[in-house]
C-alpha cells in the first residue's frame, strides 16, 4: 500500500497535483506523505559546441544557392537555434526553417523572422 502511495505521489507531483489520493490515504493510516522534489535545471550549453552549431547553421543558410541570407542572423540561445531578421517571401521563410532544421539536427529551431515584401524594410 505504501509503495502504491509513493508511486502515486510521484506521478501526481509530475502532473502538478498537490497531494494524490493514495498519499492522503497513507497519511490517514499513520504514514507520512512522501516528499517529492521535482526540479529542472537550466540547460547549460558548451560555448564551443554552441558556436559550432551556430556556424554550421549560418554556413548552411549561406551555401544554399536559392536563399538570400543577407538579413538573417543565427544565434544559439538556451540550447536552441534562433534566427532573427527578415526574408522577402513566405517561400524564403519556409526555406530558412528547412535549411536551419536540417543543419541543426536534433536541436530545436526557433524563428523570429519577418517577411518584408521586396526584401527591404
Amino acid at each position: 500500500m505504501i509503495v502504491v502511495a509513493y508511486y502515486a505521489a510521484a506521478v501526481c507531483a509530475l502532473r502538478g497535483s498537490a497531494m494524490p489520493v493514495a498519499a492522503q490515504e497513507a497519511t490517514e493510516l499513520g504514514g507520512r506523505p512522501p516528499a517529492i522534489v521535482a526540479t529542472s535545471a537550466p540547460r547549460r550549453a558548451d560555448p564551443m559546441a554552441a558556436e559550432e552549431l551556430r556556424k554550421r547553421v549560418q554556413d548552411a543558410l549561406h551555401a544554399d544557392p536559392y536563399f538570400d541570407d543577407g538579413h538573417v542572423t543565427v544565434f544559439v540561445e538556451s540550447g536552441d537555434v534562433t534566427m532573427r531578421g527578415f526574408v522577402s517571401s513566405d517561400w524564403d521563410l519556409m526555406d530558412a526553417i528547412r535549411i536551419a532544421a536540417r543543419a541543426a539536427g536534433d536541436t530545436r529551431v526557433v524563428d523570429y523572422l519577418s517577411i518584408e515584401q521586396g526584401g527591404r524594410r
